[in-house]
């Protein structure tokens, strides 16, 4: 009788576990359907890049060598992410614990009182301890023992969850290495920034002492009655504009001072640089290498790639949880309920193993859903991934083209200036000579000062597109 109801109850066992795991859904791996093209346009593919090039390596001004360094040491956004990636690997910690047996320790105390007339009551009235001693009343109950629980990975869920885990630390470091690339390039903007300003100051100063020497002029020339008042508001306007312009720019140095500290996790202060002729600053030659080569250099994409890989192992998980799991639980330890009896073997000690395994019959639709997210997720992760190697592609074709037109367009602003600057002196012989009029010296003189501070300006996004240059093709980081 008792091998049939042993019998029938793995028969009803094996058919609970047979509906659990029956019309599990198959784990979809989708893949890239983005292929990177052989080269940026051009028709040469050569493999040489200049994002292997250390960052101390690629920028020659020591100052803002050192303006960097004390970025990367004290920037708040680089320190956030830091804590990102601890965050990350207590995450995997947590997930090798889940793989090993949960073990504590318990102590405990208790007293029980049954009522007198009642089976257990009226049974331990009869039973001896001791000849001539009766069970006590109250009964006391003291307990010291291990216990231990263990889940057993059969389907290997929980090492998949550690597996992800994994993946999402490395996809963190990634991420910190991102935001080192692009805090290198912000510093560098800044600093172009402020050299480029420094010089237009120096060039709006040079300009109104021109002003001024030519209203001197004209105030001459109207005491001789060869100019009139008009011409002398004329110019003495144009001198307070230009002045206007010299607080203007003094205002934008003192921000982007400002944004510089900022950057460097510090308080406004003097960003020490050399005031020299920007002009004569050369921006670095270029190699872009093959499209390819972003794939590795590149760390959002090694860190969307990380997450996919997360993303997808997520998945396996949330398949496993259609699966039964096997549970074990065991302890072992001391119980008496006499304090005399606690050490008194092997009548006080107390052992128990216990095997359980289930499978999920009710909230199958639950896990349906959960399932179906880690696949939405899963897709997600791929567009991701997919979308950041077609940005990184884009912003290098973007940045090579435009290095080339800002060669191109700095060549005629240099001309340009030049001529504009032999025609401020011819503009002003003549009209010395009064075979021009007052307009056509302002106009020369206005003409004359745009293009240069707009030849500084070129040259700026000269050096900031092969800073941005440099930071698209994953450069910076190493």
């Amino acid at each position: 009788m008792y091998k049939l109801n042993l019998n029938r109850c793995l028969f009803v066992l094996g058919i609970g576990l047979a509906i659990a795991g029956c019309k599990v859904p198959a784990v979809v791996t989708p893949a890239a359907k983005l292929t990177v093209p052989g080269t940026y346009g051009q028709s040469a593919s050569d493999t040489t890049n200049i994002s292997a090039m250390p960052w101390r390596s690629f920028f020659k001004d020591q100052n803002l060598v050192d303006l960097i360094d004390t970025a990367l040491k004290n920037n708040q956004e680089l320190m956030i992410t830091l804590q990102e990636i601890e965050i990350a690997k207590n995450d995997i910690r947590v997930k090798k614990g889940d793989l090993l047996p949960h073990v504590g320790v318990g102590a405990g105390i208790g007293v029980e009182k049954v009522g007198r007339y009642t089976s257990q009551g009226a049974g331990d009235a009869s039973t001896e301890i001791v000849p001539g001693k009766a069970m006590p009343d109250p009964l006391m109950d003291y307990t010291l023992a291990i216990h231990a629980n263990w889940e057993v990975d059969i389907w290997k869920k929980l090492r998949n969850a550690k597996k992800a885990a994994i993946s999402r630390y490395l996809s963190t470091v990634e991420g910190k290495n991102f935001v080192v690339t692009n805090l290198i390039a912000e510093v560098a903007d800044a600093y172009y920034e402020l050299l480029a300003q420094d010089n237009q100051l120096e060039i709006v100063k040079q300009n109104i002492e021109l002003q001024k020497n030519a209203l001197e002029i004209v105030k001459v020339q109207k005491e001789a009655s060869r100019a009139t008042e008009l011409a002398v508001q004329k110019f003495q306007a144009e001198v307070l504009t230009s002045k206007s312009m010299e607080f203007e720019i003094l205002q934008k140095i003192k921000e982007t001072e400002n944004r510089i500290n900022f950057l460097l996790g510090r308080y406004p202060q003097e960003i020490k640089r050399n005031k020299g002729n920007f002009l004569s600053l050369l921006p670095s030659a270029v190699h872009s290498g093959i499209p390819s080569q972003l794939l590795a250099n590149r760390p959002d994409i090694k860190q969307a790639e990380l997450e996919l890989t997360a993303a997808k192992l997520d998945v396996k998980v949330a398949r496993a949880e259609f699966y039964p799991s096997l549970d074990i639980s065991a302890a072992v330890g001391l119980q008496a309920f006499k304090p005399s009896y606690f050490l008194k073997f092997p009548e006080s000690v107390l052992y128990s193993l216990a095997g359980d395994i289930a499978g999920p019959l009710i909230n199958r639709n639950a896990i349906k859903a959960e399932f179906s997210s880690a696949n939405a997720r899963q897709l997600q992760a791929m567009y991701n991934y997919e979308r950041t190697i077609l940005n990184a592609y884009l912003e290098v074709s973007n940045q090579l083209s435009k290095i080339s037109n800002l060669e191109k367009g700095y060549g005629l602003k240099s001309q340009q200036v030049d001529t504009l600057d032999r025609s401020i002196v011819v503009s002003n012989d003549l009209f010395k000579s009064a075979r021009v009029n007052y307009f056509e010296v302002l106009m020369t003189q206005r003409d004359a000062l745009e293009s240069k501070l707009e030849l500084i300006e070129t040259r700026k996004e000269q050096l900031n597109a092969v800073v941005h240059f440099y930071r698209d093709l994953g450069g910076g980081w190493q």
